[in-house]
């Protein structure tokens, strides 16, 4: 149990890392202001698949933090929390889809997007956006029009390459019954 616990703290550690690097050092603009494609959300969905929803929680959490402290001086908590959800609700999938097992199957990869399509809509375009207008008081056309978006381009970053990166991460692991005895 205690190795596990220490595997957990490694991974959010690392997962939160990549969030910050692959954040600050990938970022497609889209054409909405303050939005951008981004990629270290397909990674945020592999770290949560492996190791659980509260790794994928705190290394969305801590990872989005620290790179708004880094990139911007401060930091946006309203979307600092959805990316911690986001990270949770694809976590909440690692009893359901077995990467460790070598073999996802088509229902694997439509459980897994219809959940992030769920997850992402769900975060980026309700929570965040009506938590802007309650806490920070901004626009509400602007912030769902943000909202919309950042849940459309996040969704189909994690479709594509969450996808990409749990299918490559299954076929590094052994299949199941795929030894036998000499």
């Amino acid at each position: 149990m205690k190795n596990n616990s220490i595997k957990k703290v490694v991974a959010t550690g690392i997962g939160a890392a990549l969030f910050v690097i692959i954040g600050i050092l990938v970022n497609i603009p889209v054409p909405v202001p303050n939005t951008s494609i981004q990629l270290q959300y397909a990674v945020l969905a592999l770290f949560a698949l492996i190791y659980g929803p509260s790794v994928g929680f705190f290394a969305g959490f801590i990872g989005h933090a620290l790179k708004d402290a880094i990139q911007y001086g401060s930091v946006w908590w309203t979307w600092v929390l959805v990316s911690g959800l986001i990270g949770l609700g694809i976590g909440l999938l690692s009893g359901v889809i077995k990467l460790d097992k070598g073999q996802l199957q088509g229902k694997d990869y439509l459980v897994f997007n219809l959940t992030q399509l769920v997850v992402n809509f769900i975060g980026w375009g309700l929570i965040a956006p009506y938590a802007d207008v309650l806490i920070y008081k901004e626009i509400a056309s602007k912030v769902y029009v943000q909202g919309i978006w950042s849940a459309g381009v996040n969704a189909l970053t994690v479709g594509l390459g969450g996808s990409l990166l749990i299918g490559l991460y299954a076929r590094t692991r052994i299949k199941a019954g795929s030894l036998s005895k000499d």
